[in-house]
């Protein structure tokens, strides 16, 4: 039991990290280069992770790689980019929420893990309370980006489990190296296409970016991808909805605001939820581990 609250404080890391990419993109990133954006994101990131695990992919890993890769970095980060320029944050970041749910879904078709009831529950509580947490807003809603946030959530979703069913090969450093790399090459052409010459970058958006790819990249999907080869996908999908309640708690301290008591609720709910679903999977394992008879 030990063990697993380990992984999942490990785990944890890169919900955490994610919540902050919102602050960072915000304020210091240049609008209007999502492809870049992506770019500039993943392929740093991807090269320093390939320096330190030093190992290339072989055999099947080539072109796994770049199918995860464009699910979980590439086209994810675009999709997300996207997302959080025609979406207000609340909306995108509800949207997202949902991912416990859908990698539980996943995780049943392709590693036959069937969600338990107390998975479900969680995530419907964890959904409900960043419902609470960041509220509904009134402001007008861009179909294109909530097209892109379901787009981000469906193939990001797939692609943590695919990752799990195959990431037993060479650790989560070389495979998530492998995965950025793809993913951020993978873009190259479309954002010379699309977005033409890369924006020119000051000095804030170089250090926006350097946190981007070492922390809320390198570093959060190593610890996302290290869980998922220990955790279940479900319980790893619970431990994510971290992410917005980190942006959330962000915007307050930065804004000066103070919570209310509907944030307050909505906070106990989405703890609830990842720790309801943590508790029960700990007590369903220990019981499977008893011996079926007592030694005479």
């Amino acid at each position: 039991m030990e063990n697993t609250y380990r992984w999942a404080l490990v785990t944890a890391i890169a919900p955490v990290a994610w919540g902050t990419n919102y602050f960072v993109t915000h304020e210091y990133l240049p609008a209007g280069y999502p492809l870049y954006g992506a770019v500039f994101r993943a392929l740093p990131a991807g090269l320093l992770l390939l320096a330190l695990a030093r190992r290339l992919p072989h055999g099947v890993w080539w072109w796994r790689s770049l199918l995860l890769g464009v699910c979980n970095m590439g086209a994810f980060f675009a999709l997300i980019y996207l997302a959080a320029q025609l979406l207000p944050v609340s909306l995108a970041a509800t949207i997202m929420s949902a991912a416990p749910m859908t990698m539980a879904l996943f995780a049943w078709v392709l590693l036959s893990e069937r969600p338990t009831a107390a998975v479900l529950t969680g995530a419907a509580a964890g959904f409900a309370g960043v419902c609470l947490l960041l509220g509904g807003g009134t402001s007008a809603v861009d179909l294109r980006g909530v097209l892109a946030s379901v787009a981000a959530l469906t193939m990001s979703s797939c692609g943590y489990v695919l990752a799990k069913k195959w990431g037993r090969a060479d650790g989560p450093l070389a495979t998530t190296s492998w995965q950025l790399i793809a993913g951020g090459l993978v873009l190259v052409p479309f954002a010379l296409v699309f977005e033409g010459r890369p924006p020119t970058l000051d000095l804030p958006a170089v250090a926006g970016f350097a946190y981007v790819g070492l922390v809320a990249t390198a570093l959060a999907f190593t610890a996302w991808f290290t869980g998922l080869r220990h955790l279940n996908a479900a319980t790893v999908g619970l431990i994510g909805l971290l992410n917005p309640v980190t942006g959330v708690l962000l915007g307050l301290l930065f804004s000066a605001e103070s919570l209310t008591t509907r944030q307050v609720l909505g906070l106990a709910l989405v703890f609830t939820g990842i720790t309801f679903g943590q508790v029960r999977i700990k007590r369903r394992r220990a019981v499977e581990a008893l011996p079926s008879c007592t030694q005479p």
